[in-house]
């Protein structure tokens, strides 16, 4: 047998699906086979008994004869319907003649037969065979007897031949699962080779590859659905890590050289006022490193959900009014008004207060720093508003009057390390917006960033949970205190 046929068969009977259908077929086989040959005895059962109750009600009409005419009545009933009867067989004994018949068909009694009924083979010697046929023997009142049968060949073939179809059915039936099995079998095993060709293309490196569907709908094409979406944002994290990855080493590659000059240059220094100049400004560099990765590491933290159970009751209108108070003086220093325009009734909800206060901190100094050196007197003011839109969910709007961010790059914009402004003169890491838009998401929220003609609009938005939380958690680098990510804003 080729060897390529042999690995078939292999593959065929490792196969799941078909294993299913031999399973299957080897629990219903069996029944299907003792169902036919309980089919046809049934059948030859039913068929006898329809006979034996024909040949009762022949009796009847010979008592009858007999009771009317007696024995010579009876004699010329059996006589006429022995000639005329193809299937019915009959004889009629009397004492007085001994073993030769007094009317009938047949030459002497078979043995074994009772009032009862009974299924017996004779010889037929027109037919030169045996036949088979059911009758009744009758005892009569002068000591003879009577015999009424019939044969029951045609019966006995009818239920052979149902039970013979019955079993080729059976075997048509076997064959049929058997190719079911095959073909099903084909076809899922082509589809898992399609899921695990696939899954080698992804290990190999190339995320682009995505399982095919054939627009079926079945269980291999939900299935093929469902993990071409988890290929496609394992896709979009693969390339953001990447995209981070470049951005880290492109915006920590300027401090730290900036760490490593100025330290080499205070050695270069005699006077020790220049090496506590040098060592001051290499701690400064040093804290906006550390900064930037415990932003790197709150982010983290915050997507994997490790904060979640964090929440207290807390007044958001106060909390923000808070906020903007405490950067009223940056925006008088940068020339800027914050206006805080909401109602001051309390707006109660369940939050992290230190990480709602980051994440207003970050809009608000977003705001301050691109809002700054705009030439524009309708850019002097920055408005914070609070809005409980359901008893489910706040807004928090922080709205400028800057260059805004345009719509294609709104999305983007909210992912970590990415900054806008090419040259990146001013200040920032480009991890503010992706804190923020992190807290929404701890929230049950999200973050939304909309057009203020002119400027930006970024609303965040708090869903209330579903469970009350625990305490409060104190955030790395020291996060306690409302404002302190200010600088790793956008």
């Amino acid at each position: 047998m080729p060897r390529s046929l042999l690995g078939q068969i292999r593959s065929l009977l490792a196969s799941v699906a078909f294993r299913i259908a031999l399973t299957a077929l080897a629990l219903m086989t069996p029944v299907a086979v003792l169902v036919s040959i309980g089919l046809g005895s049934e059948v030859n059962r039913v068929l006898a008994a329809q006979t034996f109750d024909v040949l009762r009600g022949e009796l009847q009409v010979f008592r009858g004869e007999l009771d009317r005419g007696g024995m010579g009545a009876l004699a010329a009933s059996v006589s006429a319907r022995s000639v005329s009867s193809d299937q019915g067989i009959y004889l009629l004994t009397t004492p007085s003649n001994g073993p030769v018949p007094l009317a009938g068909n047949i030459e002497r009694l078979p043995a074994g037969l009772t009032a009862s009924g009974n299924i017996f083979k004779f010889w037929r010697t027109a037919e030169q065979r045996f036949v088979s046929a059911a009758g009744l023997l009758v005892p009569l009142p002068d000591g003879g007897m009577l015999l009424v049968a019939r044969r029951i060949d045609d019966q006995q073939a009818f239920a052979k031949n149902l039970q013979l179809t019955a079993f080729a059915v059976v075997a048509l039936l076997t064959m049929l699962s058997l190719a079911l099995g095959w073909f099903f079998s084909r076809h899922a095993n082509r589809r898992v080779a399609d899921i695990t060709t696939t899954a080698r293309s992804i290990m190999s490196g190339d995320f682009t590859r995505r399982v095919p569907t054939d627009a079926s709908g079945d269980e291999f094409d939900e299935l093929a659905i469902g993990l071409n979406a988890m290929l496609a944002k394992i896709e979009e994290l693969v390339d953001a890590l990447r995209e981070v990855s470049d951005n880290i080493a492109h915006d920590l590659k300027t401090p730290l050289t900036r760490l490593r000059n100025r330290a080499e240059a205070a050695l270069r220094e005699d006077r020790a006022d220049a090496h506590r100049e040098g060592l001051e400004k290499v701690i400064e560099e040093s804290d906006g490193l550390i900064q930037t990765f415990n932003a790197l590491l709150l982010i983290a933290r915050l997507e994997a959900g490790a904060v979640d159970a964090t929440r207290t009751r807390c007044d958001i209108t106060a909390l923000v009014r808070d906020v903007a108070e405490l950067y009223q003086p940056f925006g008088d220093d940068a020339g800027l008004q914050i206006v805080f325009a909401s109602d001051p009734t309390p707006t109660f909800f369940l939050v992290n207060r230190q990480l709602v206060g980051q994440a207003v901190a970050n809009m608000l100094d977003n705001a301050i720093k691109y809002s700054t050196g705009i030439n524009d007197a309708s850019s002097g003011s920055i408005t914070v508003k609070v809005v409980a839109v359901s008893d489910k969910a706040v807004e928090i709007a922080v709205a400028d009057r800057g260059p805004g961010i345009p719509a294609a790059d709104r999305e983007r914009v909210t992912k970590r390390f990415v900054r806008l402004e090419q040259s990146r003169s001013r200040p920032g890491t480009g991890l503010g917006l992706s804190l923020v838009s992190a807290v929404a998401r701890l929230h049950d929220g999200a973050l939304r960033l909309e057009d203020n003609s002119p400027g930006l609009r970024v609303v965040l938005l708090l869903a209330q949970p579903s469970c009350s939380a625990a305490s409060p958690i104190s955030v790395p680098g020291g996060a306690g205190r409302v404002g302190q990510t200010a600088s790793i804003a956008r």
